[in-house]
């Protein structure tokens, strides 16, 4: 008799464990049923209210994905508090592996429903195009980074360990880096100038590279990961890796305000007024309607040389793309004018003188040696 009542008292004591448990998995769902329902009533209020605001036109995927969003961490409170209750190991596992896997995708597609309004707050509203290089990296290696992160984290709670594969993937990359050193490397000095912007797109600089008789000094039209591509003032395209643009000095002459000084050298004869020809470059300067008059052209005395006084014409220009023009202008109108104006500007010039001496009179002939004169 005592064992008969034993066994009625196990059996009770598993039907109430049974009805225990069955009343816990009833109450979190209906709690997950009430917390997916409230949430989609806030969503559908918050739309109502604010789908009219200029930042959320245009763009219908946001509150779908709030909504998910919403029901995954209603699943994820549902699915912890029965792992709980029961406490599977293994099943635990898996069911964290899928949540953030999961959360992966949400936290990938949130980033990427993101940067649409960088672009439209930010990268729209500056002169530069570099912000729109950030823009498509972010882009294109943002997925990359977030799915490669919630693998490892997914490898590391499902017991496996992941130091071996860090470890060939350490060896790997150290290969590659050999194998493609050229290309990170431009590809490493393309972040350094997004970053450090010695120039942008639209900018005029000084090209080293430029082919042989031809233009020194273009627009940058393109800076991209691996090179920068410039359009010299004679329309040739020049792609030069990123990498040897920052070995170099970066002269940039429109980086701080289009308006830079040009300085023009002309040499007159030491015989000739100085004043007269400082005046003269002064007014042929300002015959020019990009030529600033405040402040305006300066002439100055540069230095003394073997048979001239070296002056040179400081002048400031509005537009860095005139400098040549500029300084065309000055020089054939100052050569002109100094004629008219009896100003000389010298050049070498070479005297030979004939000696004669007795009954070889007419047979030697003997050079007196050279000076230096000037004519106009």
């Amino acid at each position: 008799m005592e064992r008969f009542f034993e066994r009625i008292s196990a059996y009770l004591g598993d039907l109430d464990a049974a009805v225990s448990h069955g009343i816990y998995i009833v109450g979190v769902l209906l709690g997950a049923a009430a917390g997916w329902w409230v949430w989609n009533i806030l969503v559908r209020a918050f739309r109502r209210k604010y789908e009219g605001r200029p930042f959320l036109q245009g763009d219908d995927s946001l509150f779908p994905l709030v909504r998910r969003g919403g029901h995954y961490a209603v699943v994820i409170l549902a699915g912890a508090a029965l792992l709980r209750r029961f406490q599977v190991p293994v099943v635990e596992n898996l069911f964290y592996a899928l949540l953030i896997l999961v959360l992966a995708s949400l936290a990938s597609g949130l980033f990427n429903r993101i940067l649409p309004f960088l672009e439209k707050g930010w990268v729209e509203k500056t002169r530069t195009h570099v912000d729109d290089v950030i823009v498509d990296l972010l882009k294109k290696f943002s997925g990359v980074l977030i799915y490669a992160t919630g693998l490892i984290l997914v490898l590391d709670i499902m017991g496996l360990n992941i130091m071996p594969f860090v470890a060939g993937a350490g060896v790997a990359g150290i290969a590659i880096g050999f194998a493609a050193k050229d290309t990170l490397s431009n590809l490493i000095a393309g972040i350094l100038l997004i970053i450090d912007r010695p120039f942008e797109v639209g900018d005029r600089i000084e090209v080293w590279s430029a082919p042989k008789n031809s233009a020194t000094w273009g627009d940058v039209i393109d800076v991209g990961l691996r090179a920068t591509k410039i359009r010299t003032t004679d329309n040739i395209v020049i792609v030069i890796p990123n990498n040897e643009i920052m070995k170099r000095d970066i002269i940039n002459y429109t980086t701080i305000r289009e308006e830079i000084r040009v300085r023009i050298p002309v040499g007159i004869s030491y015989e000739s007024d100085v004043e007269k020809a400082k005046e003269i470059m002064r007014r042929i300067s300002l015959e020019l309607p990009w030529v600033m008059k405040d402040p305006g052209p300066k002439v100055v005395v540069k230095s003394f040389g073997d048979s001239a006084v070296n002056l040179e014409a400081r002048v400031w220009i509005r537009d860095p793309r005139r400098r040549i023009d500029t300084i065309s202008h000055v020089t054939d109108r100052v050569k002109e004018a100094f004629r008219e104006e009896g100003v000389e500007i010298p050049y070498p010039k070479r005297e030979i003188y004939l000696r004669v001496s007795g009954e070889q009179s007419g047979d030697r002939q003997g050079s007196g040696g050279s000076r230096g004169g000037g004519e106009a």
